[in-house]
């Protein structure tokens, strides 16, 4: 397991608690509103790692990144999992870009994925799923990349 998805997890982890703790019921908010700030506009140069990471890429000069695809996980532990439709073919994806955040709803935009030759390629499905971030507990997120919107 590599050091920086130790340090994501235990970053999540310590949220959680900290959120058990407090009661507030909308701990990821937080987290996805920076996401949504930094893939809005870019410039912060602190260095961090996780998902909370002020900004796009492997450091504060990759501006070739625009989206920080996440992926969450219900209190029971699955993956959310959503059906789109390509040409009338219902399809599920599990990868998302966050477009809005307000208090405990998120607008995410459906990614689709395509992994050739070991790389992984997302892309806009052009839908959308609003949801409540009080029904999730764990956000992972994913390698910065380019998504065309």
């Amino acid at each position: 397991i590599h050091y920086f998805k130790i340090k994501e997890y235990l970053i999540v982890e310590k949220i959680r608690r900290n959120s058990m703790e407090n009661n507030e019921s909308c701990c990821l908010a937080k987290i996805l509103k920076v996401i949504d700030i930094i893939q809005k506009e870019s410039g912060c140069l602190d260095i961090d790692e996780g998902c909370d990471r002020p900004f796009l890429g492997n450091t504060s000069g990759a501006f070739f990144y625009n989206t920080r695809p996440i992926t969450l996980y219900i209190r029971d532990g699955s993956l959310f999992k959503v059906t789109y439709y390509v040409n009338n073919v219902a399809t599920t994806s599990s990868v998302f870009r966050v477009e809005e955040v307000d208090d405990c709803c998120a607008k995410l935009r459906i990614l689709s994925t395509v992994v050739s030759d070991d790389v992984t390629v997302y892309a806009s499905t052009g839908e959308y799923v609003t949801i409540n971030l009080n029904c999730f507990c764990v956000l992972q997120c994913l390698d910065d990349t380019y998504v065309e919107i």
